[in-house]
């Protein structure tokens, strides 16, 4: 006789609440693609558009190759579009708040618990980050839909659900290499609590190869550049702001008010009710991710790939409650507020607006400060290079590589066509030519090269200085100027 853990579900699901949920997602969607034409492109934006336009691979020194190639091909067809290269961004949004109603659909929640699941993303701060292109915006969609798949396989035991995660992971592992903690979490948790079955599946252990074969070339290109992804765990660790802070900026992730308690709230009630006891291990699971990214010094925005079935689970859980009707209108209250915070959080304001913070919220103008900024650098790096009299014998170097990219997108007007930058991926995109006898120098430490050529003079106090008579080749300066 099956046991209750792994027998599937035979109940009927509600219908989905399509034009309710619909409707958040359009309107979740809608507000990114509204703001995406402000300020300017962002750094990290810039060095993925800079990466897969102009320095295509099969991989990088930070991450695998899809977020560079999506960025890069939207610039080539819509050269300078900012509503272009951020939409799918927005589409991402609307696609995750749509599968968060479908995943509360599967756990029993009917029209009600789907249309407030699909509020609590839609008013996370996930509709913040994915501002931007990146890959910690477009991964936590990925996640969500894997953990729909998982769900909705623990209900029905369609075990070709788990070959369509398979294919939903292997696109995953193209934008980051984190989603195989995913799936060893959900592995052990499934091993100790079941559905023991899940790991005899013969068409899930298809899925991990098609997940495997799909990965190879970003791991070739790993292997025969000497496997810098893992130095990232380096980088981001040095980063890490403190077990306190992680935590706070993990919850405050899920979004102010009713964000952070349907999260508290989900995670509880996948552990007490009955009714969800089935995705029990699933909750397991997303419990060892969040522990290992805090163990291993993670950033606080990985946290956000776990938030969907949370977010379902109370949505469910509370429609089951039968609440007073009264409770409508605080309810109602409480999401207007989490949206108008989400929507603040956006740059729904002109640039001039000073940015402000009001406690743990802020006016979505601090991407102005980074964007501008970005643009402001390039152009008096652009504007001293064109005023060069030996262009022709001088590279352009710089310390960082928001400084190199965004040199590298607005140079082209000033007659920049390449820099170079001994910081994380930028070092492997290429050196100097031999005929660079000088360099000009972006950045904060002039002591950075100074070994290498006879002077050095400032140009711009602060920030660029020019490097002339250079003392050795590039081959032997090249490896000493790597830095993560």
């Amino acid at each position: 006789m099956t046991s209750l853990k792994t027998r599937p579900e035979t109940r009927e699901i509600a219908a989905f609440a399509r034009l309710p949920v619909l409707t958040v997602a359009t309107l979740a969607a809608a507000v990114l693609v509204i703001t995406s034409v402000r300020y300017a492109h962002g750094f990290d934006e810039l060095y993925f558009l800079v990466a897969g336009r102009d320095h295509p691979a099969w991989g990088y020194f930070d991450q695998p190759p899809l977020v560079p190639m999506l960025a890069g091909t939207l610039d080539r067809l819509f050269p300078g579009s900012l509503l272009a290269l951020r939409l799918p961004m927005a589409l991402a949004v609307g696609a995750g708040v749509a599968i968060t109603a479908l995943t509360a659909r599967e756990l029993g929640g009917r029209r009600g618990a789907q249309v407030m699941a699909a509020g609590l993303y839609a008013t996370s701060n996930l509709v913040v980050l994915s501002h931007w292109v990146s890959t910690y915006g477009l991964d936590p969609f990925l996640w969500t839909v894997v953990v729909f798949l998982l769900v909705r396989w623990t209900r029905t035991r369609r075990d070709g659900l788990l070959v369509w995660a398979g294919v939903v992971t292997a696109v995953s592992l193209e934008v980051k290499f984190l989603i195989p903690a995913l799936w060893a979490a959900v592995l052990v948790s499934a091993a100790i609590f079941g559905p023991r079955t899940l790991l005899s599946r013969p068409k899930l252990w298809l899925a991990a190869l098609i997940a495997v074969v799909a990965t190879i070339p970003a791991l070739a290109w790993q292997a025969t550049h000497g496997w810098p992804y893992p130095h990232m765990a380096d980088v981001v660790a040095a980063e890490f702001p403190g077990y306190l802070a992680f935590a706070r900026d993990g919850l405050l992730g899920a979004g102010l008010g009713v964000g952070v308690l349907g999260l508290l709230y989900g995670l509880w009630r996948l552990f007490r009710s009955a009714e969800l006891r089935p995705y029990r291990y699933l909750a397991v699971a997303l419990l060892l991710v969040a522990v290992a990214v805090l163990l291993t010094h993670g950033r606080s925005y990985y946290l956000m790939s776990l938030y969907a079935l949370p977010f379902a689970a109370a949505a469910v859980e509370l429609s089951r409650r039968d609440l007073a009707r009264w409770w409508r209108l605080p309810v109602g209250i409480a999401f207007a507020v989490s949206a108008a915070v989400t929507v603040a959080g956006l740059p729904v304001w002109p640039a001039s607006v000073t940015a402000t913070t009001f406690g743990p919220v802020s006016l979505g103008t601090v991407f102005a400060g980074g964007e501008t900024a970005q643009k402001q650098v390039a152009d008096v790096v652009g504007q001293t290079y064109a005023a060069l009299p030996d262009k022709a014998h001088t590279a352009v170097y710089a310390e960082i590589y928001p400084f190199a990219a965004a040199v590298e997108y607005y140079g082209p007007r000033y007659g920049i066509t390449d820099v170079y930058s001994g910081h994380r991926g930028y070092w492997y995109f290429d050196r100097p030519s031999d005929q660079a006898r000088d360099v000009l120098f972006v950045g904060f430490d002039p002591a950075l090269l100074k070994p290498y050529f006879s002077s050095v003079t400032e140009v711009v106090p602060g920030l660029v200085w020019r490097y002339s008579g250079r003392t050795q080749s590039w081959d032997t300066i090249w490896p000493r100027v790597k830095r993560q």
